[in-house]
């Protein structure tokens, strides 16, 4: 099978995933305790306003009457309306969603870099000292939940040895860029701001470091485990036969096959790092949609919390696209078992 054939045929999945995603949701959320009717027009509201608003929203309607009117404006990108910003959803997101972007994409970075190289090193000297003090750090970093590992950062790196800043986005006296894209990074650097573009860089590591470092350490031990798995395959043996360097053959020959079951979950990783977010934002302050999104469940902000499953699902979508991309590009058998080949 060709890859474009492939990546078509796993495009057709994630649609239909996306559409049983929704229909999911929408069920949820209609389902839920309490009246959403009531929750936007206040506890206050007379019973004849609270009816209208119910009218305005579609929800005296069948279920099924709901899900198409809902559907029919998502395609046109409305989202509905919010109770805790009272302003349209779609808004809220455009508003909110690339603050975390920029901050998950960091941490994806973190996350996939550290766990390559802590990974090869583990696997490279492996049952010795460098391994199993991975082990260690692995178990640790594991079992830590992020934004717990992230008031530990900001207790030692901020407040201690006062080498970054605790919260926020940029440094008091710093004004924010021009919003072109919402990222505030990618925003300096558009208006020729250097100096901005590092102090909020200098702002986002420690909370990308939080989100991250639990996933580098258990994607570091999948690549290990494949690595001391493989080491004696025949194809490896041969090439040490032949009077290879150990390292050639090692970060060669070795690497690459090890690396490939661990892609799948580096890439789920990196997808539920928005998941993740929410507390992490709340800890160091960052104007993202994880935030945000505390504040929508706790008000019961119906159409904010669809949108804010929707978007996490889309994000996990696409990442899984890119997995199966991936791993179809190392490893060519894949293709060849979707058409039975």
């Amino acid at each position: 099978m060709r890859l474009s054939t492939y990546i078509a045929k796993r495009a057709a999945y994630i649609i239909f995933s996306l559409i049983g995603l929704s229909v999911l949701v929408f069920i949820l959320a209609r389902v839920l305790p309490g009246d959403p009717a009531r929750m936007a027009a206040g506890e206050r509201a007379p019973e004849w306003v609270v009816e209208q608003l119910r009218k305005q929203l579609k929800l005296d309607r069948p279920l099924y009457e709901q899900y198409f009117y809902w559907v029919t404006n998502l395609l046109r990108g409305d989202l509905g309306y919010s109770i805790v910003s009272r302003r349209s959803v779609t808004v809220d997101v455009l508003e909110y969603l690339p603050a975390s972007l920029e901050l998950i994409g960091l941490a994806a970075i973190f996350q996939i870099t550290g766990a390559l190289i802590l990974g090869a090193i583990a696997g490279y000297f492996s049952y010795k000292w460098p391994d199993n003090l991975l082990r260690i750090f692995s178990y640790i970093g594991v079992s830590i939940p992020a934004f717990v590992l992230g008031i530990i950062l900001q207790l030692i790196f901020a407040w201690w040895l006062k080498i970054f800043p605790a919260q926020g986005v940029l440094s008091p006296g710093v004004s924010p860029p021009p919003r072109v894209t919402g990222m505030y990074t990618i925003d300096s650097l558009i208006a020729g701001r250097f100096d901005t573009f590092l102090d909020v860089l200098w702002h986002m590591i420690l909370p990308a470091l939080a989100l991250s470092i639990g996933s580098m350490m258990q994607d570091a031990r999948i690549i290990r485990s494949g690595m001391v798995e493989n080491k004696d395959k025949e194809y490896i043996l041969l090439a040490r036969s032949q009077g290879m360097p150990e390292r050639l053959v090692m970060f060669k020959y070795l690497f690459k096959p090890s690396v490939i079951p661990a892609v799948t979950v580096m890439g789920l990783d990196a997808a539920a790092l928005l998941a993740n977010a929410f507390l992490v934002e709340t800890v160091y302050y960052w104007p993202g949609f994880s935030k945000l999104g505390i504040t929508l469940m706790l008000n019961k902000d119906l159409n904010a919390i669809v949108a804010l499953v929707l978007v996490i699902g889309i994000i996990y979508a696409i990442a899984n696209l890119i997995v199966d991309v991936i791993v179809a590009y190392l490893d060519p058998r894949i293709r060849l078992v979707e058409t039975g080949e």
